[in-house]
């Protein structure tokens, strides 16, 4: 039985992106991207609302993408080999293997994937997982937090209440703290 594990960058203030949509702050250093790798290596399916999807396919669309690093050719590889589920209305199609699109969240579904997944399942994006977390589905958050604050813009967390029990910490020469915490 796997886990769901809601995963993602945010800033030091809580925030996924600005007010603009940009979200180029986020992109991880070296050191980081190798630890994200170590981390999603033994992920066997994400599931991404439209807007992550379109950020995230460009793993398996662009092959700029993985000259970059060494780290970017490995989490290339790790991101093709899972598989994906993305939620939305307004997509037509995907444009990756190993790819279903769904037009609505079906918690039992989500629950039912998760129970037979032999890894973890990761859930990326705030507006997808905010339903996750209401149907009680999260069993752990797992957060990169970048040094910097934005001020406003799209919000990690709901706004709802959620009790945390902190797992693991690690900080990174760029700043960076990698935060892994347990739902009570």
């Amino acid at each position: 039985m796997g886990r769901l594990v809601y995963s993602m960058i945010m800033s030091a203030d809580g925030f996924v992106r600005d007010d603009d949509g940009v979200f180029d702050w986020g992109e991880p250093d070296e050191e980081v991207l190798a630890a994200v790798n170590e981390v999603t290596a033994g992920v066997g399916t994400y599931l991404y609302g439209r807007r992550m999807y379109e950020l995230m396919h460009v793993w398996e669309t662009d092959p700029s993408a993985t000259t970059q690093s060494p780290e970017s050719a490995e989490f290339a590889m790790i991101w093709q080999r899972a598989q994906k589920v993305v939620y939305s209305t307004t997509l037509d199609e995907v444009r990756t293997e190993r790819t279903q699109l769904r037009r609505e969240f079906d918690p039992e579904e989500v629950r039912a994937l998760v129970e037979a997944a032999p890894g973890d399942v990761t859930i990326e994006g705030p507006t997808l997982a905010a339903h996750a977390l209401r149907e009680g589905l999260v069993d752990a958050v797992h957060v990169w937090v970048q040094p910097l604050v934005l001020g406003s813009g799209l919000s990690f967390w709901p706004d709802s209440r959620i009790d945390l029990t902190l797992l693991r910490e690690r900080s990174f020469a760029s700043g960076t703290v990698e935060l892994v915490y347990s739902l009570r």
